[in-house]
């Protein structure tokens, strides 16, 4: 009895010696949800091969997970990471990108993403998301972010709005597509009231085929829709 315990005892100490040097194999990077790849997999396992020497190759008792998943999350374009091990050695990386809801176009260009956060443009997809123009600051886009999202959440706004301007005073002009005129939203108080004043004028002056007949939309006041004429 004593001697099968010694030897069970004896085999597991081999094996578990035997599974921390097996060398691990080359990771496999696996993207979470959307297929607009703003992070390639190439810029994945270089950020792999920079942090842990060339993972591939090494022994799995060496491998720091967290310092590979930190790694990874590092890169601006990521939102999150997760990193683990198989017991044969194959490391997975699950990556979520950033989503971006907004381009800022001014003296910079950057995406806003769908946090409120800034998020650098990519080479290796561009999305297509509104403008934003005028007088935004990278370290203040609360205003910026609120239009944004509710742009992004609304089907009406989504389909007609390709830009936003934030004014100096932070009010917010909008611009559609297929039409001239202005919006002024001014602020964001009473949003929702607003946006449901413009719809209700976009489908009374559709209905009456006059919308190319207006070059501002005053949605200042949430009680009233003010239109100038061309």
């Amino acid at each position: 009895m004593l001697l099968l315990l010694v030897l069970v005892g004896f085999l597991y100490a081999f094996s578990a010696k035997r599974n921390s040097v097996r060398k691990v194999a080359q990771p496999d990077i696996k993207f979470v949800g959307d297929d607009n790849l703003f992070v390639t997999h190439e810029t994945v396992s270089k950020l792999l091969i920079q942090n842990q020497a060339s993972v591939a190759n090494t022994p799995k008792d060496i491998i720091d997970l967290n310092a590979l998943e930190s790694a990874l999350n590092s890169n601006p374009l990521i939102k999150q990471t997760q990193v683990f091990m198989a017991v044969d050695g194959l490391i997975t990386a699950q990556i979520e990108q950033k989503k971006p809801i907004a381009r800022v176009s001014t003296n910079a260009s950057y995406y806003i993403d769908e946090k409120g956060s800034y998020m650098p443009l990519s080479t290796n997809y561009t999305a297509r998301v509104p403008l934003v123009t005028g007088h935004v600051e990278k370290n203040a886009l609360v205003n910026v972010h609120a239009i944004a999202a509710k742009i992004q959440s609304d089907a009406f706004l989504k389909m007609h709005v390709v830009e936003i301007r934030q004014n100096v005073d932070k009010t917010i002009d909008l611009k559609l597509r297929s039409h001239d005129f202005k919006i002024h939203l001014g602020t964001l108080e009473a949003m929702d009231k607003k946006i449901n004043n413009l719809k209700a004028f976009y489908k009374k002056a559709m209905k009456d085929d006059v919308l190319d007949d207006y070059q501002l939309v005053n949605l200042k006041f949430d009680k009233q829709v003010i239109c100038t004429k061309i």
